[in-house]
Order: structure tokens, then C-alpha cells, then sequence
């Protein structure tokens, strides 16, 4: 009786491998995962010049491609969590969010404050800059203490030490420390909410000199409360409660009067300054201004003709709406995206003020932070 439970066992797992064997060769294959926000792998060939021997880029096609992989995926979350392991596809899984835990995989970063030290030396204005954790930087209680051998306060700390006496640096670390409990960051991804870009510019621009904009003044809008980010996309973990995406305008004030993508040659194409048709992606988070431009040139009512400089990463978009306030115009310079070096799109010597908005996954890039001073003159 036993031998043929075994039996009925064996075909029934056969059975079913063959199954889904077949219907992952016969569904239909999609190219790009909506869920995870990422390309899919193509089926390789004998010839193909992507990385990896012919076994490897068939084995990550078959991955990708297996049917209900997204079911699978989140099933396995649920389940890693369910018998107490809290990690899956490298995102810790707490009750209430998902952080990074990767936070001590990080590069060396003095690269990037040579860069940042040779910008300010040649730059004849006054430079600050800002390095915002990731949410796990803030919630790195929840954590377990082996991933935590360095924190990410210590690497902005170290950062900044070897940052020139001349610049001034901003502490956001604090800032959103002391505001932990409240929704200054999202709970699927690493990045801040607009009210967590909204504490750190109070005193972003009471070191520009001005007076920040009253907190009631604002109406906040809700774009959308379904906004799952990059960690719910890793993890597939459908437990945790959506996010909401805001945007903050101001009653009475200045207004953005118009917006451009400038390129190389000084030519501008005239954009939305919030981009809604991203709340149709993955990633709504590119709603925010900047998200996909190397330079943005953001012009308004103020009538004070002062201009800002701001070199900055995809994380300072939802921050840029506030500094509207006070300038007749901001330029904003994404160096990731640029071909080039800053100074084939900009001169430095015509603003008075440079702003530096990088999160802390960005410090080790020393890619993107050469391209402040390449191309310059010895």
C-alpha cells in the first residue's frame, strides 16, 4: 500500500512539473514586469554578447518567465515571513514596512567628496549639500543588529568629514529622525514622502537665506493611495498597506510660470511640472519634477531675480516644488542622466547659490559625481 501511495505521490509531482512545464513554454511572454518595474530577460542565443555562459541567460529567461511568477513570488513572502523569516529577495519585512537591508553594501564614498571639493573650489558661490538616508537609515531600530555593522548615520557623518570646511552641510539625518513617527517615508519603498521633503527644506532654505513657507499654507493633494514602491516590487509582499503620493500647493504664492528639458545646444522642450501620466507606471514616484531630465529649468513668479543651481538625484524631486517659492528660477542638474560633463549644459559662475541634494545610495557613484568637474579647464 505504501509503495503505490509513493507511486501516485511520484506521478502526481511529475504531472504537475510537466504542467507547468508546458504552459510556461506556451503562455504568452511579456517583455517588461509591470509588478517589479523591470525589463525581462530576452531568450538567448548561442552568439549573444550579454554577460553569463548560454546556461545562465537560459536560466534567468526561464526564471523570469516561469507562468505565475508573481503569485509564486509573493506566496514565498508570505510564507518566509509567516515562519519567521523576515527577509525576502533582500527586503527585511516588518509589520508595518519594508526596508533595504543591503545598507552595508555600500562603496567607497571619498571619491564623491573629491569631486564635491573640487567642484567648490573652482565654484566662486556658496555650495550645500544635503545627504538623505533611505528609510532603513531612520527605521534601523526594526532591523536585526548583524545587518547594522555600520549604520547609515556614520556614513553620512564620514561623508561629510571629508567634505571641505567651505560647504555647508545640511543634517537631514536628524531631521527626520526626530520625525520618525510621523509619514515621512513610504512603507514600499526606500525613498521619502513629500511631508519628509518638506521637514528637510525648512532648513535647506533657512540656509539659503529665506524663511520657509508655513506648513498650513499648503493644500495637499492625494494623487493616488495605491503607490506600491521598488521594495514591494523585490519582495512581492502584498501585505503591507499601499502608499500615497502627494503633492503640496501653495495657497497665494508664487506660481511655476513654465518648465523646460534644456539640452546641450541650449534648446528647451516645454514640460508639465508634475508628470501625471506616471501614476500609469511602476513607478509613480516620477510624477515629481526632474524624474527623467538631465536639466530642468523651472521659471516662476517670484520677482526677485535670484537664481538656484540644484544638482540632485531622483530622490530630491518631491523637495523641488518648495524651493518655487523663492526663486525667479532653478536650473537642476541630474548628472546621472547627462552625456556630459555639468558644465556643457551650465556655467557655475552664474548662480550665486548651488544646492546638492544626493541620497546616501548615490555617494559611492563616482561616475556620476565626475561629471561635476570633467570637462573643465586645467
Amino acid at each position: 500500500m505504501k509503495k503505490l501511495a509513493d507511486r501516485l505521490t511520484g506521478a502526481a509531482v511529475l504531472a504537475f512539473m510537466g504542467v507547468m512545464l508546458l504552459l510556461t513554454l506556451f503562455h504568452r511572454k511579456e517583455t517588461y514586469s509591470e509588478s517589479e518595474g523591470r525589463a525581462l530577460a530576452g531568450f538567448p542565443t548561442l552568439f549573444s554578447q550579454e554577460e553569463g555562459t548560454f546556461t545562465d541567460r537560459l536560466t534567468l529567461y526561464a526564471a523570469d518567465h516561469f507562468v505565475g511568477r508573481s503569485g509564486w513570488t509573493a506566496m514565498k513572502a508570505r510564507l518566509d515571513s509567516a515562519v519567521c523569516e523576515s527577509i525576502s529577495e533582500g527586503v527585511y519585512i516588518d509589520k508595518s514596512r519594508l526596508l533595504e537591508t543591503m545598507i552595508t553594501e555600500r562603496g567607497d564614498m571619498s571619491p564623491a567628496a573629491e569631486a564635491v571639493n573640487s567642484f567648490a573650489k573652482s565654484y566662486g558661490g556658496a555650495v550645500y549639500f544635503a545627504a538623505i538616508p533611505t528609510s532603513s537609515g531612520i527605521y534601523s531600530e526594526l532591523l536585526p543588529l548583524y545587518l547594522m555593522s555600520v549604520t547609515e548615520k556614520q556614513l553620512i557623518d564620514g561623508f561629510y568629514g571629508a567634505l571641505s570646511g567651505d560647504i555647508r552641510k545640511i543634517d537631514a539625518y536628524n531631521i527626520l529622525k526626530m520625525l520618525s513617527d510621523n509619514y515621512i517615508y513610504y512603507r514600499t519603498d526606500p525613498r521619502w514622502t513629500s511631508y519628509g521633503a518638506y521637514a528637510v527644506y525648512r532648513t535647506v532654505i533657512q540656509k539659503l537665506g529665506f524663511q520657509p513657507s508655513k506648513f498650513d499654507k499648503y493644500t495637499i493633494e492625494h494623487l493616488t493611495d495605491s503607490f506600491r514602491g521598488s521594495l514591494f516590487r523585490r519582495s512581492q509582499y502584498m501585505l503591507c498597506k499601499p502608499d500615497i503620493i502627494d503633492i503640496y500647493q501653495y495657497s497665494g504664492g508664487a506660481e511655476v510660470t513654465q518648465c523646460l528639458s534644456i539640452s546641450s545646444d541650449g534648446t528647451g522642450e516645454s514640460l508639465p511640472f508634475y508628470n501625471m501620466e506616471a501614476l500609469e507606471s511602476a513607478d509613480m514616484y516620477g510624477v515629481y519634477p526632474g524624474a527623467e531630465v538631465p536639466f530642468l529649468r523651472i521659471e516662476t513668479s517670484v520677482n526677485n531675480e535670484r537664481r538656484l543651481l540644484v544638482i540632485k538625484d531622483q530622490l530630491a524631486n518631491c523637495l523641488l516644488p518648495f524651493l518655487t517659492q523663492h526663486y525667479s528660477r532653478i536650473d537642476v542638474i541630474a548628472p546621472e542622466l547627462l552625456e556630459g560633463a555639468v558644465t556643457e549644459y551650465i556655467d557655475p559662475s552664474d548662480y550665486e547659490q548651488t544646492l546638492m541634494i544626493f541620497g546616501i545610495d548615490s555617494l559611492d557613484s563616482s561616475e556620476v559625481f565626475n561629471k561635476l568637474n570633467s570637462g573643465k579647464e586645467n
